[in-house]
């Protein structure tokens, strides 16, 4: 298996889209001809119904997007029925040709982030537990420092798989301890743009395209600092949320790219996944197939 950076950039190149879905399945928005044969305080109804309806996100959206993210938390509530049906959708989404991010936003330390990188990341060692893979990439909190990196690096650099560490996230509250300055000036994210930068710069790490398999989350909300993390962190391919519900748009995402086009990948998750919401149709499946398809062509529209 080739460096996850290449292999990523290669099927973005492919399917001609710079994008990424990502499943967040609730269970009280599927579509009502699914959640009908659920009984209430069924657990296993419940994960049963969101997995035939994310086979079916996946089967559709395979077509446009190089890249699908899934929510580890949206599976987890559902305790060992929902790991289980986690694994199966990586497996299943690997076997439609996607890349799969699993986004798990782990972080701690010491042998607590050993055992995070084995759980989530790494392909299992077990011979008895059936054909079981980890994820392509998973995402990652570094605001505990370098030491809760390590471990995530470590197997993704053995394994030929990424990361994605939080610098800049989407959502308004982490305004209130990113954006914070610290004593020598630069804002809090800026300091973890430098770890992510310094930490992905090491030997082994770069592919043969010039992107490190460690790269960085960096939300579409904020478009002024994406332009200056962009320069903080020249190797890093960034994952990029908040396009859609989260009120960011196409143009907001243009300085999360390079000068060359390459570097990032856009991802969206409720306004792709519960497309058929807005549109008031009964006919989801095509709802979900037409944004897919139009969220890719607003952002092959602005890269450079």
């Amino acid at each position: 298996m080739s460096h996850f950076a290449d292999r990523l950039l290669q099927a973005i190149e492919h399917k001609g889209s710079p994008i990424c879905v990502g499943l967040d399945p609730v269970l009280e928005r599927l579509p009502e001809s699914l959640r009908d044969g659920v009984s209430p305080g069924r657990g296993e109804d419940a994960i049963s119904a969101i997995e035939a309806w994310c086979n079916e996100v996946l089967r559709l959206v395979a077509p446009v997007v190089p890249c699908v993210k899934i929510q580890s938390a949206c599976f987890e509530r559902y305790l060992w029925p929902g790991l289980r049906t986690y694994q199966r959708l990586v497996a299943e989404a690997r076997a439609l040709g996607l890349i799969v991010i699993g986004d798990v936003k782990r972080g701690d330390i010491g042998a607590s982030s050993d055992h995070y990188a084995a759980g989530c990341l790494a392909d299992p060692p077990y011979t008895d537990l059936g054909p079981v893979a980890g994820p392509d990439a998973v995402t990652v909190n570094p605001y505990m420092g370098a030491d809760a990196l390590e471990p995530f690096v470590r197997i993704a650099r053995e394994q030929n798989k990424g990361v994605f560490a939080l610098v800049r996230t989407s959502n308004p509250g982490g305004e209130r301890i990113q954006a914070l300055k610290t004593s020598d000036g630069p804002a809090v994210a800026d300091r973890v743009a430098d770890l992510i930068a310094e930490t992905g710069d090491a030997a082994g790490l770069i592919g043969s395209r010039g992107y490190s398999l460690l790269g960085a989350v960096v939300g579409a909300t904020v478009p002024a600092d994406a332009a200056r993390l962009r320069k903080l962190m020249p190797r890093q391919i960034f994952l990029v949320p908040g396009f859609g519900a989260q009120g960011g748009g196409a143009d907001d995402v243009r300085a999360c790219f390079n000068s060359d086009g390459l570097g990032a990948i856009v991802t969206a998750s409720r306004s792709v996944i519960y497309a058929h919401e807005k549109q008031d149709t009964a006919d989801w499946r095509s709802a979900i197939e037409q944004a897919a398809r139009d969220m890719a062509h607003e952002v092959r529209a602005i890269i450079p």
